[in-house]
């Protein structure tokens, strides 16, 4: 009698185990379908977001061709003639003296933190720079514009140009014409202090996740602390670092407040880094709220434009990462 409902309990187990999963099937579809709607609707946002930019820059695509918009000088609003290449540099050139600057200091800070610094000294750092990025970016251009422009006006550009004034081509890249501390040259490194947190972060966790067993067998064959960063750290987390500095680029590339405050927003090409300029976010910033008809179209246009730079170094940062995994 025993031994029936022993396997009458062992028949009816499956069952139950089944009623159980058919109940939850309704809710896992529901899962299902709410995950893909989350990740429908960020693809709709962005299409809705190419799709108003390029028909709110139509106008003026049309109106200059849009080879002639990119590669246009002039930014006149009486005129109504507007090109968008002095932006376009601008913010290129500001962004590449941000990386030049911030991406071996954010190196440095996330090796430091991972292999040189005491246990006592670690938590303190990695709060600080944690709090860089914290800084609203307005307070980053007051004072880079109040404190920080002054500085290299005084001990930067004056010096430089009785040093550099007359001297072939690099007179021509490092003298300033009006010494007043706001330009491309400021707006790069201020956006330098802005792209360091991001950048040093995200290397300092991707370091600390990487075997620590690899770390010891280097230093037990006798390496020194360069030769585990150069030849353990770095290969294992090279990708890592690729994604980092591409999301400080990104960070750099769109930044409009901070940069509004120091580049000196002057709509004219100089080759000289410490001339003021413009960058796209800092142009539409300074007019957007007061442009009309062609010319908002152009500032619309000028987004368009910003928002394909930044397609651009996505694509790019892809592509290399592809290449770093395909070794």
């Amino acid at each position: 009698m025993s031994s029936v409902a022993s396997n009458e309990h062992v028949v009816a187990s499956p069952s139950s185990v089944g009623s159980g999963r058919i109940s939850h099937s309704g809710f896992d579809r529901g899962f299902r379908a709410a995950a893909i709607g989350c990740a429908a609707l960020v693809l709709l946002v962005l299409v809705g977001i190419i799709g108003s930019m390029i028909w709110g820059g139509l106008p003026a695509f049309r109106e200059f061709g849009f080879f002639g918009f990119v590669g246009g000088s002039t930014w006149n609003v009486g005129a109504d003639r507007y090109g968008a290449w002095p932006a376009i540099a601008g913010t290129l050139s500001s962004s590449l003296i941000a990386l030049v600057i911030g991406v071996p200091l954010s190196l440095g800070i996330a090796i430091f933190l991972t292999q040189l610094s005491p246990a006592w000294l670690k938590g303190p750092i990695s709060t600080a720079v944690e709090l860089l990025a914290a800084v609203p970016s307005i307070i980053y251009g007051m004072w880079g514009l109040f404190v920080f422009a002054p500085l290299v006006a005084n001990y930067v550009q004056i010096p430089l140009n009785a040093l550099v004034e007359g001297v072939p081509i690099v007179g021509t890249v490092l003298y300033s014409r009006v010494p007043s501390g706001t330009g491309i040259f400021t707006a790069g490194i201020i956006l330098a202090l802005m792209i360091i947190p991001f950048i040093a972060s995200v290397t300092r966790d991707m370091l600390d996740q990487i075997p620590p067993v690899l770390r010891e067998s280097a230093y037990g064959i006798g390496c020194t602390t360069w030769e585990v960063v150069r030849h353990v750290l770095v290969p294992q987390a090279g990708i890592s670092i690729i994604g980092a500095i591409m999301l400080g680029l990104g960070r750099a590339l769109g930044e409009t407040m901070a940069v509004t405050f120091v580049i000196g927003n002057a709509n004219r090409l100089s080759s000289s880094i410490f001339d003021p300029g413009s960058t796209i976010a800092s142009r539409i910033a300074n007019e957007f709220n007061e442009a009309a008809d062609l010319q908002l179209s152009a500032l619309i246009a000028l987004g368009c434009i910003l928002f394909l730079v930044t397609f651009s170094v996505l694509v790019a940062a892809r592509l290399l990462i592809a290449r770093v995994q395909a070794r």
